[in-house]
């Protein structure tokens, strides 16, 4: 698992070690803290960064360069669809899909944001405060 925050726009992402998630707001430091809705929290799946790497001709990709908060490995993030999960202590509810932007040409090159496109990930709120560390799991709750 990856962990990154973005203090602002347009700003690089940082990568963390791991963070605090507050309920309702969002994860301590990243740009879209403190500002409710439903996009507090994006993840993408590992697997689709190889997917996108492979798509552009690149041996890997970066996590920062995507721009989303959490690379989790070994669940399809689109199965978590209206459901809530678990990473580390916080509880978060699945919130929407985290399509591409044309950032994605600019932070990949020609054809980043078409390799991104059914890739994106999803968003989340966070419901239950607590702490997301490098190495935590996802855990569907049913």
């Amino acid at each position: 698992m990856w962990v990154g925050i973005r203090p602002a726009r347009r700003v690089e992402m940082i990568s963390v070690p791991g963070v605090a998630a507050h309920a309702d707001r969002g994860l301590e430091g990243d740009r879209y803290s403190n500002k409710g809705g439903s996009r507090q929290v994006t993840l993408i799946q590992h697997e689709h960064l190889l997917i996108v790497a492979a798509f552009l001709g690149l041996p890997e990709l970066d996590p920062s360069l995507v721009r989303r908060n959490l690379v989790i490995s070994g669940i399809n993030v689109l199965a978590l669809k209206g459901m809530s999960f678990k990473i580390g202590e916080v509880v978060f509810q699945y919130s929407g899909e985290c399509h591409p932007c044309s950032r994605m040409e600019e932070n990949l090159g020609v054809g980043g944001y078409n390799a991104m496109r059914g890739h994106g990930g999803i968003t989340a709120r966070v419901i239950e405060s607590g702490t997301i560390k490098v190495g935590d799991f996802v855990c569907p709750i049913f």
